[in-house]
C-alpha cells in the first residue's frame, strides 16, 4: 500500500475542507444534517447495490468465457490465471497501489487512520482489477473488495458534498454494510458485520444509516437479479442429541484450520512484502502460476468455487474431492493473497468451511447413519465455523447462515461450532487476520481490547455528588456570593430538589451589570435542552459536550428522569482520570447542598 499517496491526498482534503467554506454547504444546514445523512445512506445503498450486481455479472460472465465449465483444454486452465494475475499485477503496481488485497483492512484503515478517505481511483481500480483477477480463475472472493468499493462510494460522495471528515468517516460502515448485503443477499448479517467488524461497536450511532443502506442495497439486488439465494440449501433437522458432540468436534477442526489458514497467509505475505519494491508488479503472477499448475490437474481449484459449496450443502460432493479441495484451496488462496492479487477471503473461508464440514459429516453419517443428519448440514455449520475462526465475527456468522437457510434448527449446532472454533483460533492466533494484515502494512488499528478498555471508562467512575446546588428561588446577587472564589464557571440549579438547569458566573455578572441583580435564578437559568450526561456514557462524550458548549462542568442525571440530579462531572475530574494535569483549574469547592 502506498501510504504516502493516501496521507497526502487525505491532508489535501482536510486543508481544502477547512479553507473553503463553499465546500461545506451541507454542514451549514446543521438542523438538516441527520436528514441529509439518511438520504445519502439511501443513495450509497443504491449505488453500492448496482456496483455489486455489476461485479457479480462481470466476474461470472467473463470467467465463463476465459475458462468455460467442462472445457478439456488444460493449457487454458494453466495460462489464464498466469496471464490475468500478471496483467492485473502491473496495473495494481503502476496505477492502483491501494487496491491490492482484500479491501476490509483497507476499509478499516480508512475509518481509523485516514479520516474516511478512499480515493475515486482506488474505488475504480478495486472494481476493475478484482473483477479481472477473479474472472481469470484466482480463487479469491469478491465480497471483501465489494466492502472497499461500497465504503469508497460513501467516502467519495461525502467529500464531494463537502461533509466534514467526521461525517465522511461515518459513511464508511454505511457503504460496507450495503456491499455485504448485496454480495451475500443477507441484509441483517450485513448490518452486524459493519458494526461488529468494521466499526467494532454494536451500539454505534450510525446504526440507522447502516440499516437503511443495507436494506436499499439488498432491494436493488432483488430487483435486478431476482430472489435467488447465494446457495440453495435443503431443510435440516437435529436427528439426535449426539450430533451436538460431533458439531463440537467440527468446531475444534474449524479452529485449527482457521489458524493454519491465517498463519500460512501472514507468513507468506510477510516474505513477499520484504522483497524489493521493484518486484511488486510481477509478484501476483506467482499466485497465478501456483493456481494454474494445480488447475491443470484439478479444475475445481479455479475460481472461488461457490458451485462446489452448493454441492457440499446438498450432500452430492464426494469425500475425496472435499478433502482434496481443503488442501489445494488452502494453498491457492494463501499464495494468491500473499502475492498481492486483488481479492478477498470471505468466499474462500466459506468454501473451506463447507468442505471441512462436509467431510466430517460424510464420515459421521457413514458410521452413525441413524444418529446424524445428512453431510450437508455439517457443511453448512462448517461454513460458519471457518468464518468465525478466520474473520473473528461470530455474530455475523450466525446471522449469515440463518439468513441463508431461514431455519432455526441449525442455530444451536452453529453456535456450538462457531464458539468452539473462535475460542481455539483466538488462543492460537492472538491477532485477528484483518488487524494483522493492516499491521503488516504499517497501520495500527485499534484492537477490540483497546476499544473495550475505552468503553469501560464511563462517567460514573469519575462523577461526584454535587456539593453545591443553587436553589431556583435564590436571587442573582446571593447566588454570585454563594459561588465565592470557586474556579468553576457553571453551577447546577434545582427547584424543590428537582434539577432544572445550569447557570454560569458570566450570566450572573451580566445580570448585575444590567441592574437586574434582584432577579431570581429561575428567571435566568436555561431549562430547555440543558447539556447533561448519563452515568453509563463514555468519558469522551462528556469531554465532547464540554467542548461543544464551552463548559467546565456537566450535570449527571438519571436516564429515566432527567430532573433527578445524580451528581456532576467537572473538567478537572476528566483530566485527572486520564492522568493529565491542567494548570489553573481549581479543585472542587466544598459547600452546602441545597
Amino acid at each position: 500500500m502506498d501510504m504516502a499517496v493516501v496521507t497526502s491526498a487525505e491532508n489535501q482534503y482536510q486543508k481544502k475542507w477547512r479553507s473553503y467554506p463553499q465546500l461545506r454547504w451541507v454542514s451549514s444546514f446543521l438542523e438538516r444534517e441527520e436528514r441529509v445523512f439518511l438520504i445519502l445512506s439511501l443513495v450509497i445503498g443504491a449505488l453500492t447495490g448496482l456496483a455489486v450486481v455489476a461485479f457479480i455479472l462481470l466476474t461470472e460472465r467473463l470467467g465463463s468465457r476465459l475458462y468455460p465449465a467442462g472445457d478439456s483444454a488444460a493449457w487454458r486452465r494453466l495460462l489464464t490465471p498466469i496471464v490475468g494475475s500478471l496483467a492485473m499485477g502491473y496495473l495494481l503496481f503502476r496505477y492502483f497501489p491501494n487496491a491490492r488485497g482484500s479491501g476490509v483492512p483497507q476499509t478499516k484503515a480508512a475509518l481509523f487512520a485516514h479520516n474516511g478517505f478512499i480515493s475515486l481511483r482506488t474505488v475504480l481500480g478495486k472494481f476493475g482489477c478484482t473483477a479481472a483477477t477473479l474472472a481469470s480463475g484466482i480463487p479469491l472472493g469478491r465480497e471483501g473488495p465489494s466492502v472497499q468499493v461500497g465504503a469508497g462510494i460513501g467516502s467519495v460522495l461525502g467529500r464531494w458534498l463537502g461533509l466534514s471528515p467526521e461525517k465522511v468517516k461515518a459513511l464508511i460502515p454505511v457503504g460496507a454494510a450495503a456491499a455485504v448485503a448485496a454480495a451475500f443477499n443477507t441484509p441483517l448479517a450485513a448490518v452486524m458485520f459493519a458494526l461488529e467488524e468494521v466499526v467494532g461497536d454494536l451500539h454505534a450511532p450510525v446504526l440507522g444509516s447502516v440499516v437503511l443502506a443495507s436494506a436499499t442495497s439488498w432491494a436493488v439486488l432483488r430487483l435486478l437479479l431476482g430472489n435467488n439465494p447465494l446457495f440453495h440449501v435443503p431443510e435440516y433437522a437435529l436427528v439426535h442429541p449426539l450430533e451436538l458432540g460431533i458439531y463440537a468436534v467440527l468446531g475444534v477442526a474449524g479452529g485449527f484450520l482457521s489458524v493454519a489458514f491465517t498463519q500460512t497467509l501472514l507468513r507468506l505475505r510477510k516474505y513477499f512484502i520484504h522483497l524489493p519494491a521493484s518486484t511488486r508488479w510481477w509478484q501476483p503472477a506467482v499466485g497465478g502460476v501456483v493456481v494454474g499448475a494445480m488447475g491443470w490437474f484439478v479444475p475445481q481449484v479455479l475460481g472461488v468455487g461457490y458451485s462446489y459449496v452448493g454441492e457440499a450443502l446438498n450432500g452430492t460432493l464426494a469425500l475425496k474431492v472435499m478433502l482434496l479441495l481443503i488442501v489445494l484451496k488452502l494453498i491457492g488462496v494463501t499464495v494468491s493473497y500473499a502475492t498481492g492479487n486483488a481479492g478477498g477471503i470471505f468466499g474462500p473461508a466459506l468454501l473451506l468451511g463447507s468442505m471441512l464440514g462436509g467431510a466430517i459429516g460424510t464420515v459421521a453419517h457413514h458410521f452413525l447413519p441413524g444418529y446424524t443428519a445428512s453431510p450437508g448440514a455439517y457443511a453448512l455449520v462448517g461454513m460458519g465455523a471457518l468464518f468465525a475462526g478466520i474473520v473473528r465475527a461470530p455474530m455475523t456468522s450466525v446471522l449469515m447462515i440463518f439468513e441463508m437457510t431461514h431455519d432455526y434448527a441449525v442455530i444451536v449446532p452453529l453456535m456450538i461450532a462457531n464458539l468452539t472454533s473462535l475460542f481455539i483460533a483466538s488462543r492460537l492466533q492472538k491477532e485477528p487476520i484483518y488487524e494483522a494484515l493492516a499491521h503488516q502494512d504499517g497501520i495500527h488499528l485499534p484492537s477490540s481490547g483497546e476499544r473495550g478498555e475505552l468503553n469501560q471508562r464511563t462517567v460514573d467512575q469519575v462523577m461526584q455528588r454535587a456539593p453545591w446546588v443553587l436553589p431556583a428561588q435564590m436571587g442573582v446577587r446571593e447566588a454570585l456570593e454563594q459561588m465565592g472564589t470557586s474556579h468553576l464557571r457553571i453551577w447546577p440549579v434545582a427547584d424543590k430538589e428537582r434539577f432544572v438547569g445550569i447557570v454560569s458566573r458570566e450570566s450572573l455578572e451580566n445580570s448585575i451589570a444590567e441592574e437586574t441583580g434582584d432577579r431570581l435564578l429561575i428567571n435566568l437559568v436555561k431549562t430547555v435542552n440543558v447539556p447533561h450526561v448519563f452515568t453509563d456514557q463514555p468519558l469522551y462524550m462528556a469531554l465532547e459536550r464540554m467542548s461543544k458548549f464551552h463548559l467546565d462542568l456537566l450535570p449527571v442525571v438519571h436516564r429515566a428522569d432527567t430532573q433527578r440530579l445524580l451528581g456532576v462531572v467537572t473538567l478537572r475530574d476528566l483530566l485527572d482520570s486520564y492522568g493529565v494535569e491542567q494548570l489553573g483549574v481549581g479543585a472542587v469547592a466544598e459547600g452546602p447542598v441545597h
